[in-house]
């Protein structure tokens, strides 16, 4: 006899599948049809790779389809950053049919088709998945952990994250296939998810940090019933891998509109579970400085993407990390322990702290960490230390954080980053000039010890 325990699980169970069942009922897909005629998507407009795959797979028998943003950006005369494929055939049956062909992923099995450098990935239609299998596997919490469930263009249209993102281009007669209103919703220019959104962020809670960044990226308003469950459903991001939330952090920040998506992760609750030590002190006594920098580091670098300037993750971690850093030498430092021997110690420990949450590669942390240690060095201007300081490799970035931080800090900081624009803006003889200028105290020169003279008389004693 079962006992009752395993029985009330399975009735459990049971009722669960009977109301996710009951949802998808409700959410029945209405295919609206656009020809041709009616849209203004082109094919001189798509890539000709991505011509390429469609035109090959369409020519093997099978459905293809433009879908996702590269449709989306079309439609809003964007030009789209990445083309992807939609197909019935298989990842394996799609490796038969292109030699440039490589299959990616565990969670999500993609095919990548390699053209140079363009890349131009090919994802199977997706179906439901009642229970779990080989192929799909869901946690406690509802996240999607494997999903290679295969469907029909009807059942991988529920599958996508958001109506604007489920438009399909048929390469067949050069139609778009629209199942959930997604051609209003561009008009409306309103971001709404496909289906239950508490469930859907259960599946994938990084839909939320896609939620902000699709409202921010394409000026649309998120719709209240997507926004909603998010103030409660943000802490499932700590479950979320460290190098996963590294990409998206990389998406959020960096793409020219990061001051526009910090502001509004932090009126949903997501910077928090990202950037757990920030978000305490910026909730604290300091806070107007610390938001004051990240703010002015988030200004800077849109500034540089939106002018196609180069921008590293290495100077966005160094202003996120700042304050956590200098807190944690505070402490050191407070106990005895040397300036120099305090920051390394801080910097290591604030770079493992925030691992565990987002991931940081070396080739970011370590820069990050000199840009920390050029500050100190800033400070310390006479002799030739100001002009050793100016050839380091590291300068320009950590001038660059000095004057953000006068603009934030504002006393002594900002003098200094005065001072070290008039150094970096004048010729050899003017800063030669100012080092001179500094005085005895300039720079924290120290002072050397008066040489011991022998006494008068005593001479060196033969050999």
């Amino acid at each position: 006899m079962q006992s009752r325990c395993t029985i009330l699980k399975r009735l459990t169970k049971l009722a669960k599948k009977l109301v996710s069942r009951e949802q998808e009922i409700q959410l029945e897909p209405e295919l609206q049809s656009y020809p041709r005629k009616t849209h203004g998507v082109s094919r001189s407009d798509i890539s000709e790779n991505a011509l390429k795959v469609l035109y090959r797979l369409h020519k093997a028998g099978y459905d293809a389809y433009l879908v996702g943003g590269g449709v989306r950006d079309l439609l809003l005369r964007h030009q789209p950053k990445d083309f992807d494929v939609a197909t019935n055939a298989t990842p394996e049956q799609v490796r038969r049919l292109f030699r440039n062909c490589r299959l990616v992923g565990r969670r999500f099995r993609l095919a990548h088709i390699l053209f140079g450098r363009d890349v131009i990935e090919v994802a199977t239609l997706r179906g439901h998945h009642e229970e779990e299998s080989k192929h799909a596997k869901q946690d406690d919490s509802g996240r999607l952990l494997r999903d290679n469930v295969y469907g029909s263009i009807d059942e991988d249209a529920e599958r996508r994250d958001f109506t604007v993102n489920g438009l399909y281009y048929d390469i067949s007669d050069f139609s778009i296939r629209d199942y959930f209103g997604g051609m209003e919703d561009l008009k409306a220019r309103r971001l709404r998810l496909i289906g239950d959104p508490a469930k859907r962020y259960s599946e994938d809670p990084v839909r939320m940090l896609r939620a902000v960044r699709f409202a921010t990226k394409l000026e649309f308003d998120l719709d209240p019933s997507a926004a909603k469950p998010i103030y409660k459903m943000a802490p499932l991001l700590g479950d979320i891998p460290a190098a996963r939330l590294f990409e998206e952090t990389l998406k959020l920040f960096m793409s020219g509109k990061g001051l526009e998506n910090f502001r509004m992760m932090r009126e949903f609750g997501l910077f928090a579970p990202m950037f757990p030590m920030q978000d305490k002190m910026m909730n604290g006594e300091e806070s107007d400085k610390i938001i004051s920098l990240v703010e002015a580091v988030l200004r800077n670098t849109d500034d540089r993407v939106n002018a196609d300037k180069p921008v590293t993750p290495a100077f966005l971690y160094a202003a996120m990390l700042w304050y956590p850093m200098q807190s944690l030498m505070a402490k050191r430092t407070s106990k005895g322990v040397s300036h120099y021997d305090a920051m390394i110690a801080a910097c290591n420990e604030v770079v493992s702290a925030q691992s565990k949450t987002i991931s940081m590669p070396r080739r970011f942390s370590t820069p990050a960490q000199e840009i920390w240690q050029m500050q100190s060095r800033l400070e310390k201007r006479s002799g030739a230390r100001a002009f050793r300081a100016f050839e380091h490799p590291r300068f320009r970035a950590a001038y660059d954080f000095l004057v953000l931080r006068g603009e934030a800090e504002g006393g002594e900081v900002a003098e200094l980053a005065r001072w070290w624009t008039k150094f970096v803006d004048g010729d050899d003889q003017a800063r030669r000039l100012m080092v001179r200028n500094l005085g005895s105290d300039g720079g924290q020169r120290r002072r050397r010890r008066p040489r011991r003279r022998k006494p008068a008389g005593q001479s060196k004693p033969d050999a």
